[in-house]
């Protein structure tokens, strides 16, 4: 389990256990590591018709929402530090500047970079997407599933296109994939089997890319950003129905012990994102503004409203789906509370609904 690899790394930061790797050497050495073993079987499949009808109207739906990143976003609209990019209230990095007593041009720089460095961890999860998408096609029983993984396939390429695009003309840097998210990823690229493969890239990660780019959406203040995040997250959208429309049958089928070892790892990989708390972030960006990251990392926690704000892109999709799913019981509902990503009083949207749309 990934949570057993990353004891080394885990530390109580105030009351709460953070996964922090601050170790520059492990950091380049994970970073370095280019090569997964990812085996992954080939499952031919004869049946070229449709076994799995609600499978291929979101494969139809697909293709009709195809867009070229090159010919159908304004890449001439300006993006600078010198406005805000997005709202102050909504870049932690920005209000940590705002009560240091720094100026708002210091602010507006610093929430450019955070999500400079939110969009650079986005993309390097892209590349991942883009290279277990390619194994489902391998993996996947059925043609429907086979020929929906096929076409996401397309979708990562271009995601990867159009946020790199972005970062490096508009923004002007790509920052290095943060050693949490690499390690979560290199988990689910070799994992074995496509059930779980299925449940770590289509509905955790899909699912929590979903909520981070709703969010960046609804907080822009830039036309380009937001037309290019509005654009991704439409894709994002069926990338997650694809995992929850598959993972149903799946959940159907499992017996208890299969059950439980999909909700053990699911709460694995969701927890140790949800303990790093941004700062392999602000390790890299707050020494650039004289700011702690550690003090930084804190703030949140001092607010009333911190349970709301943290776990605000767990319950915008990622939380709802896994208990729709079976996936979070009363054995680990509570364990989901006390790490801040579900919160029992917030009212929980349809995400299918929103998922399909």
């Amino acid at each position: 389990m990934i949570e057993r690899r990353m004891q080394e790394y885990r530390r109580q930061l105030g009351s709460f256990e953070v996964v922090d790797w601050v170790d520059c050497e492990s950091i380049e050495r994970m970073r370095s590591r280019l090569q997964v073993d990812a085996p992954v079987s080939v499952n031919w499949q004869w049946e070229y018709g449709s076994e799995v009808g609600e499978l291929r109207a979101l494969y139809e739906k697909g293709k009709q929402n195809q867009w070229n990143a090159t010919t159908e976003l304004d890449w001439d609209c300006p993006v600078t530090k010198n406005d805000w990019l997005v709202r102050c209230e909504a870049s932690q990095l920005a209000m940590a500047c705002q009560l240091a007593g720094l100026d708002e041009a210091t602010q507006r720089a610093a929430a450019f970079d955070e999500v400079a460095y939110t969009l650079s961890q986005l993309l390097h999860g892209e590349q991942a997407a883009l290279q277990l998408c390619g194994q489902l096609t391998n993996l996947c029983p059925t043609t429907d599933e086979k020929w929906y993984a096929a076409s996401q396939v397309a979708d990562e390429a271009r995601h990867n296109e159009v946020l790199a695009r972005f970062l490096s003309e508009k923004m002007g840097t790509i920052y290095p994939v943060s050693p949490i998210v690499k390690a979560l990823l290199d988990e689910l690229l070799s994992v074995d089997g496509y059930v779980m493969k299925m449940l770590g890239m289509q509905t955790l990660f899909e699912g929590i890319a979903v909520g981070i780019m709703d969010m960046l959406k609804t907080d822009s203040q830039n036309p380009l950003l937001e037309e290019m995040i509005r654009k991704v997250q439409q894709d994002e959208s069926r990338h997650a129905a694809f995992g929850v429309l598959t993972m149903r049958r799946v959940v159907r089928d499992a017996d208890e012990a299969q059950m439980q070892r999909m909700e053990d790892w699911a709460f694995s990989i969701l927890e140790a994102l949800n303990a790093n708390q941004q700062l392999d972030m602000l390790h890299w960006l707050c020494p650039k503004y004289g700011l702690d990251p550690e003090n930084v990392a804190m703030l949140p926690h001092l607010s009333p409203q911190w349970l709301e704000l943290n776990s605000q892109i767990y319950m915008h999709t990622v939380v709802p789906n896994l208990m729709r799913l079976g996936l979070i019981t009363e054995r680990t509902r509570d364990q989901w509370r006390e790490r801040g990503m579900l919160n029992p009083t917030r009212g929980e949207s349809d995400p299918e609904l929103a998922l399909v749309s």
